[in-house]
């Protein structure tokens, strides 16, 4: 996270909308001809209140295409072409916008696609102090407060602003935070803009500031299978992270404080191993999260690689590259079957990862781990891009 003057910059530029090209599909394409970036809107239905929701396709025109609802700001489906020039859909989701406000989605809640705010990933016993006052989140996560509280970012309906600059076509999602909600103090004006760029990208800048001091930790909750969404396991897809220290967790997975070497654990990815390598080895840390659901302290500072993935049949490759200090690996543990996504396939126990790209869990209560506390005056400024290529 970095701090930065107060914004003051102007609108961004709005482009013409024609309607968008039909729903995301997981069965993969033929090989696109290159055609000029575009990003379009169309409706996606309403909430139960009668808000109405939209859906924005952003795409390079080199086979890359990303559909983001402005509910949760979810990326609801993410395109790029396997080695044969082939393009799938790599991102687990739902067709329709009541696929994610069904009782069995809020009951199980994955957060497919989502912004996560105010703070991603778990603050223990739902409560932090800062300035001498404690403050008191909702708890959601047993006696812990998970992904923002009861009513986090990822169901709120952001603000929408399409741009295209050159060759990248940008959606710039706003929401502001009133003081007070879920427990957190002062008013966050919280930006998030997705760009997708000519070198099938997806670059995620995230902004935000406050009027009084609070603590903000920002996240998207993506979850990947590069072997297509909806074609099962991604155990066998090899994964690479760039840090010789994780978090351990407690029985409730909120960190231990303690850093502790990945070296001779399953947890070392600082070379190339299969997710599933390992995974059922009887680690009690893989015990405890039922896999890989673990915060990882990332090698390096500034806008470094912090992982990369590779899928064998497809040849596809993502790397992540962020200004975080941490990645959270969660390899798609609590998935359990009674969620049908986009390709009409449910998804089982490790049919998707995720890679956060974070500060760590329970910062607020952790003085050793990087802070998360904003201020007034300060700009939170991360950014965080997805890169996808082919072996």
């Amino acid at each position: 996270m970095r701090f930065l003057p107060p914004l003051t910059g102007a609108a961004l530029l709005v482009a013409a909308m024609v309607a968008a090209t039909g729903p995301a599909s997981a069965s993969p394409g033929a090989a696109p001809a290159h055609t000029a970036p575009k990003i379009t809107k169309e409706p996606f239905g309403k909430l139960p209140d009668g808000t109405a929701v939209e859906r924005y396709t952003l795409s390079n025109g080199r086979g890359m295409t990303v559909r983001v609802l402005t509910y949760g700001g979810i990326v609801q489906s993410l395109e790029v072409p396997d080695r044969r020039g082939r393009t799938g859909n790599v991102a687990l989701g739902f067709s329709t916008l009541a696929g994610y406000l069904s009782p069995t989605y809020q009951d199980e809640n994955p957060y497919f696609g989502a912004i996560i705010g105010r703070y991603g990933n778990r603050i223990g016993k739902a409560r932090f102090t800062l300035d001498g006052k404690t403050y008191r989140l909702g708890a959601n996560d047993g006696e812990n407060s998970l992904h923002g509280g009861d009513k986090g970012f990822d169901e709120k309906v952001w603000k929408a602003e399409p741009s295209r600059d050159g060759d990248e076509v940008s959606l710039r999602l706003s929401y502001t935070s009133e003081d007070g909600e879920e427990g957190y103090p002062g008013t966050l004006e919280t930006t998030v803009t997705y760009t997708v760029t000519p070198r099938n990208e997806l670059r995620i800048g995230y902004r935000a500031t406050t009027d009084a001091p609070t603590v903000v930790n920002l996240t998207n909750h993506t979850y990947f299978n590069l072997a297509g969404e909806g074609s099962g396991s991604i155990l066998d897809h090899r994964l690479q992270i760039n840090a010789s220290r994780y978090t351990p967790v407690d029985s409730t997975l909120i960190p231990t404080g303690e850093l502790a070497p990945v070296r001779g654990t399953p947890f070392d990815f600082t070379r190339p191993h299969t997710i599933g390598e390992r995974i059922r080895d009887g680690h009690p840390q893989l015990v405890i999260g039922r896999g890989y659901d673990h915060n990882f302290v990332l090698d390096g500072r500034g806008l470094r690689k912090a992982a990369r993935v590779t899928e064998p049949v497809s040849g596809r490759v993502m790397e992540v590259r962020t200004t975080e200090p941490g990645l959270q690996f969660y390899s798609g543990n609590f998935l359990t079957g009674r969620l049908v996504g986009t390709s009409g396939r449910a998804y089982r126990q490790g049919d998707g990862f995720c890679l956060e790209t974070q500060h760590f869990p329970d910062s607020p209560n952790k003085p050793r781990f990087p802070s998360t506390v904003l201020r007034p005056g300060q700009t939170y400024d991360t950014t965080t891009v997805y890169s996808f290529s082919t072996l």
